[in-house]
């Protein structure tokens, strides 16, 4: 992993799109079926918006029909997690380690192997095809 990004919140406005910033800084989240990551097929990885770091491998992703772009499971160390107790539930929220950047909540009701399902806004990442 690479060392920690920190920027004032002006250079993250300047460097984000206003949907971008909302949802990687203020934590909100995209319309479903929004993204055309969602649909993405082809060969690469998925980085974070915010600062670049890998995420997510394409063999990872999977079609979980919510609207968002899921995947099984993670790159090793990417993510922090918290919990979040908002609209009337408990939720495990994730933030890429690197820069704090919000991606979405993790899931335990993905396909194996883990039967996990990281449930990622796609304006919070960018993918790179191989």
């Amino acid at each position: 992993m690479n060392e920690p990004i920190e920027k004032t919140d002006e250079q993250w406005r300047s460097d984000l799109t206003p949907t971008q910033y909302c949802v990687l800084r203020e934590e909100g989240t995209e319309r479903a079926f929004t993204s055309p990551l969602n649909n993405e097929k082809r060969r690469g990885r998925f980085v974070c918006a915010g600062c670049g770091q890998v995420l997510f491998h394409s063999e990872m992703k999977f079609d979980s029909g919510t609207g968002w772009p899921s995947f099984y499971t993670s790159l090793p160390g990417v993510f922090e997690t918290k919990q979040d107790r908002s609209h009337f539930m408990e939720r495990t929220e994730y933030h890429c380690a690197r820069c704090g950047s919000h991606h979405g909540h993790l899931f335990e009701d993905g396909p194996a192997p883990t039967g996990l399902r990281y449930c990622n806004n796609g304006v919070s990442l960018k993918f790179e095809p191989e």
